[in-house]
């Protein structure tokens, strides 16, 4: 990959990692409810899920799943009933006082996991990535070198900013009176995302 190939590339990735969606919302809960540091296996499951998904896109299989028309939409029902489940959930726990280490590092880990896995936004930014950047005639496998360190460290930088936004959150709204507010806000954000990705899994919408 030439050198303005890469920095087309890390704008982009930099784009697909700051655009608000699950992961963000995710890792400001993290960062709110258990803090910075425990925060930060949430982070880790996103970096697992990325590295997975690279490597099955040079494979070539998050293709063959997005040319399934009726597979990316099943995935896309299942994802939108896991973001609203959260959504739902977070809404009647938000009267609960914002507490720090309520939640062992696997629950954070394997939560974050599912829902970057779930998330139609990764397949369809795995796909873009590689089928604008990746160049043909240069063997898939020797264009990870670059590929691999480059997403995974924008990806880590930018979740650990949101997970470090949420625990700023989370100090100052221990004892606010808009506490409630704000987490029903981001409860309400699961809800709105996972009812729009339902919509658009209806058939003739895929």
């Amino acid at each position: 990959m030439s050198l303005e190939g890469w920095t087309i590339f890390a704008l982009f990735w930099v784009v697909f990692v700051t655009t608000p969606g699950p992961n963000h919302l995710n890792c400001l809960r993290n960062g709110m409810t258990v803090g910075f540091r425990r925060g930060l296996w949430g982070v880790l499951a996103i970096l697992c899920q990325a590295s997975l998904f690279l490597t099955l896109s040079a494979a070539g299989v998050t293709a063959l799943i997005a040319a399934s028309p009726l597979g990316f939409a099943v995935a896309k029902w299942i994802g939108a009933g896991v973001l609203i489940w959260l959504g739902v959930r977070g809404w009647l726990m938000a009267r609960r006082p914002v507490s720090v280490d309520v939640e062992t590092r696997g629950s954070v880990f394997w939560r974050g996991f599912v829902i970057a896995t779930i998330n139609p936004k990764s397949v369809a930014g795995y796909l873009a990535a590689f089928s604008q950047f990746v160049q043909p005639d240069v063997p898939i496998w020797d264009q990870m070198w670059v590929i691999f360190p480059t997403a995974l460290t924008i990806t880590g930088l930018s979740y650990t900013g949101f997970t470090a936004l949420g625990a700023g959150l989370g100090r100052v709204a221990l004892n606010a009176v808009f506490n409630v507010w704000l987490r029903r806000a981001m409860a309400g954000c699961f809800v709105a995302y996972g009812v729009a990705l339902g919509a658009a899994s209806v058939p003739g919408r895929v």
